[in-house]
C-alpha cells in the first residue's frame, strides 16, 4: 500500500536541501485524512529544525488536485457512531478538526519559506494548507473555492479570517455560495502570489536546486554565516526570484474581479436575509458565473449560511490563533447540530444530491438559533484543546 502522503528532500548545489511533501491520495483527490495530517505535521517539524533544509515545497499527486478538501467520509462514520447530542463524545472529530487546524496554523507561522504548488481543484482543507504558505502558487488548471455550504458546514480551516481579509465583500460572497475561481481570483483575493503554467514545474524544481540558499549544510556555513532572520529573508528572495522567472504573462480579470463592484453592493449590511434574498434574485442572471453562484446558495444548507455569516462578523478582530479555536468549537458542533450529516450524505454516500436540510429556511436559522455553535463542548474545567496556539495573528 502507497503511503498517502510522500516525504523528499533534494540537494540543491550548495549542499543545502529542499524538502517535498507530496499529498498522495489522487484517487480521492487528494483529500486530507487525519493520517495524512498528522504525517505532515511530523514532518514539517522535523524539517523546520534542520538546519540543512532551506524551503519546503507542498504539492499533491496527479494532475486534477492539490487537495480537495477534508475526510468527509471519516466524520460521516464518525457521526453515525456518535448516536448522543454531545459533540464532545466523537472522538475522530475531535482528533481531526484540533490537528487538521494545529498543522493549518504551523503553516502560518513556519520558520522556512514554504512554497505550495496549488495546481487543480484546491477546496477545503486544501485552501486550509496553501493560505498559511509563504509563496502560493497558481496555474492556469487551479480551481479554488470553499464549497461548504453544499455539505452543511462552513469555511473552517481558519477561512473566516481568510474570507474576511478579501476585497469588499467578495470573501462574504464566496462563503456564502461556494463559487469557484481560478487563478486571475486567487490573485486578486489574495489567496495566491504568483501565476505560472503548470508545465514549469520541472523548470522551477530545476532552478530551485541551483539556487544559493542560506543556511548550513553538512555543519558547513553556507550563504549566511548566521542562519535565523536574515538567512529567512534571504531564502524568501531567491524562492521568489526563481517564481517571478517562471511567471505566467498578467492573466485577465477573473469573474470575481469583473463582478466585484455588484458584489459589494449586495453583500454590504448587516442583514443576512436581505443579503441572501438579493443574491438568489441573480440567478436567472447572463453572468453564467453568477448564476451559478446564486443558484449553489439557493440549493445549500440555511444553517450554514447563516453560520458563515456570523462567523466572519465575530472573528473580523481576532487574532489568526482565535479566529482557529472558534472555529474548533463550531465545526465540533457542526458534527450534532445543523446539516453536516444530512450534506455528506446526499452529495457522497447515497449521492442523490437532495438533502433535506434543518432549518429548511434562513428564517429558521436566525440569530438565536446559530448561538449553538459557540458553546464550548468540552467539561467544565478543561481547557480549550487549541489553547497553547498562541494569540498571534
Amino acid at each position: 500500500m502507497n503511503a498517502s502522503v510522500l516525504f523528499d528532500t533534494q540537494a540543491a548545489a550548495n549542499g543545502m536541501r529542499i524538502g517535498v511533501a507530496t499529498l498522495n491520495a489522487p484517487q480521492t483527490l487528494n483529500g486530507l485524512d487525519l493520517e495524512m495530517v498528522q504525517r505532515l505535521y511530523e514532518q514539517l517539524q522535523l524539517w523546520a529544525d534542520d538546519a540543512e533544509v532551506a524551503v519546503v515545497m507542498l504539492k499533491g499527486e496527479g494532475g486534477k488536485a492539490f487537495c480537495a478538501g477534508g475526510d468527509l467520509h471519516g466524520l460521516y462514520r464518525s457521526m453515525q457512531q456518535n448516536a448522543s447530542d454531545d459533540a464532545w463524545n466523537n472522538d475522530y472529530a475531535r482528533r481531526f478538526f484540533e490537528s487538521e487546524y494545529r498543522l493549518d496554523h504551523f503553516i502560518h507561522h513556519y520558520p522556512k519559506p514554504v512554497l505550495c504548488w496549488g495546481h487543480g481543484i484546491v477546496m477545503g482543507g486544501g485552501i486550509g494548507l496553501m493560505m498559511g504558505a509563504s509563496h502560493r502558487v497558481v496555474t492556469e488548471t487551479s480551481r479554488l473555492a470553499m464549497p461548504e455550504i453544499t455539505i452543511g458546514l462552513f469555511p473552517d480551516v481558519g477561512g473566516s479570517w481568510l474570507l474576511n481579509r478579501m476585497p469588499g465583500k467578495t470573501g462574504l460572497f464566496l462563503a456564502l455560495t461556494g463559487a469557484q475561481i481560478g487563478g486571475s481570483d486567487a490573485l486578486f483575493t489574495g489567496l495566491a502570489d504568483f501565476m505560472v503554467a503548470s508545465s514549469s514545474l520541472p523548470d522551477i524544481m530545476a532552478s530551485l536546486l541551483e539556487q544559493p540558499w542560506a543556511g548550513h549544510a553538512s555543519g558547513r556555513a553556507s550563504g549566511d554565516e548566521t542562519p535565523g532572520a536574515s538567512g529567512r529573508s534571504i531564502n524568501d528572495g531567491l524562492l521568489r526570484h526563481v517564481l517571478n522567472a517562471h511567471a505566467a504573462p498578467p492573466p485577465s480579470p477573473g469573474p470575481l474581479r469583473q463582478n466585484a463592484f455588484q458584489i459589494n453592493s449586495l453583500c454590504s449590511g448587516n442583514d443576512l436575509d436581505q443579503i441572501v434574498e438579493d443574491l438568489r434574485d441573480l440567478a436567472g442572471h447572463q453572468d453564467a458565473w453568477l448564476a451559478r453562484a446564486a443558484t449553489t446558495l439557493a440549493h445549500g444548507a440555511p444553517g450554514s449560511a447563516r453560520l458563515a455569516f456570523t462567523l466572519q462578523q465575530r472573528t473580523r478582530l481576532m487574532s489568526l490563533a482565535d479566529v482557529f479555536r472558534t472555529e474548533y468549537i463550531a465545526a465540533l458542533a457542526c458534527t450534532v447540530h445543523g446539516d453536516l450529516k444530512e450534506g455528506i450524505r446526499a452529495l457522497l454516500i447515497d449521492k442523490d444530491k437532495r438533502p433535506r436540510w434543518h432549518p429548511a429556511t434562513l428564517a429558521d436559522a436566525d440569530a438565536e438559533w446559530v448561538q449553538r455553535f459557540f458553546r464550548a463542548p468540552w467539561p467544565e474545567g478543561q481547557t480549550h484543546p487549541l489553547a497553547d496556539l498562541g494569540g498571534v495573528a
